[in-house]
């Protein structure tokens, strides 16, 4: 089998045209568009992601706070098919609370989100960005990141990148083609949440592959000063390799109004199980 071709035999997916089926009472079931890029039995973090913030975004909610950062600790292999999410308080209060969601399938904990959710106020008397700008949509170039990597997740996203792009660099704008869960209207800033992860792929220093390297990053850490709107994440990149085994990538994230936010991955780099 190609390395891009869809597998429709993996057992205990959901047949929708989602990311996830709600399964009720915090039980969720991952499609083929979930599917992950290094293992073809596994969900890609980009969605886990997104199930994750959007479940956050429903813990305990209060309209005069929102969601600053979410740290995503990567526990290890995201199976796919069925699994609960399991929010939390761990520290409440009037104006910063700490809330937590678990991803948890088989009796194991796979992921674990903290988010900071902070009180809002008006501080526009003082608001500046010092974050650069990228180039907008009209100005790049289609790109097809599945001619680069495999699985259902990658097929679901649309792409378009800068014509600076370039191994290491690069700027690009996604957009998720397929709701994040059947039949439920997310929030714009779950649903780019969803697609964040997806920027460790998006200028690799070198092609990933058996015969290559493989560099999984084992967190995802976001932040942002602004809640984004739209349908696009755009991302300016950088990946950085450092010379024991240890690389980190770093974006920019923008929507259609400007910069709104920075994220940081750090990575294991690795030979290929083809590399001699």
């Amino acid at each position: 089998m190609g390395k891009n071709e869809e597998r429709t035999d993996i057992p205990g997916l959901a047949d929708v045209e989602a990311y996830y089926e709600d399964r009720g009472n915090g039980h969720f079931r991952s499609s083929i568009h979930a599917q992950g890029a290094w293992n073809e039995r596994e969900q890609h973090m980009g969605p886990a992601s997104g199930i994750l913030a959007h479940c956050l975004a429903q813990h305990e909610p209060r309209e005069d706070m929102r969601i600053a950062r979410i740290s995503f600790e990567i526990l290890g292999m995201i199976p796919g098919g069925d699994f609960e999410v399991v929010t939390s308080t761990i520290r409440p209060g009037r104006t910063i609370e700490l809330i937590q969601a678990e991803f948890v399938a088989g009796g194991r904990v796979a992921i674990r989100a903290q988010a900071w959710r902070l009180i809002t106020s008006d501080t526009s008397s003082i608001s500046a960005i010092e974050d650069p700008s990228i180039p907008p949509r009209d100005e790049c170039v289609v790109w097809n990141g599945s001619d680069v990597w495999p699985g259902g997740f990658i097929r679901s996203i649309d792409s378009v990148h800068a014509s600076t792009h370039r191994p290491g660099r690069g700027t690009a704008w996604i957009r998720p083609t397929v709701p994040l869960i059947d039949g439920v209207d997310s929030p714009d800033w779950v649903r780019l949440i969803g697609v964040a992860d997806a920027t460790n792929g998006i200028a690799t220093r070198v092609a990933p592959g058996p015969d290559s390297w493989i560099f999984p990053n084992v967190d995802l850490q976001i932040h942002m000063y602004r809640e984004p709107a739209g349908e696009w994440l755009g991302i300016d990149n950088s990946v950085s390799f450092g010379a024991d085994g240890i690389g980190l990538t770093s974006s920019i994230f923008h929507d259609e109004d400007g910069p709104f936010g920075r994220a940081e991955q750090i990575l294991t780099l690795r030979k290929g199980p083809g590399q001699s």
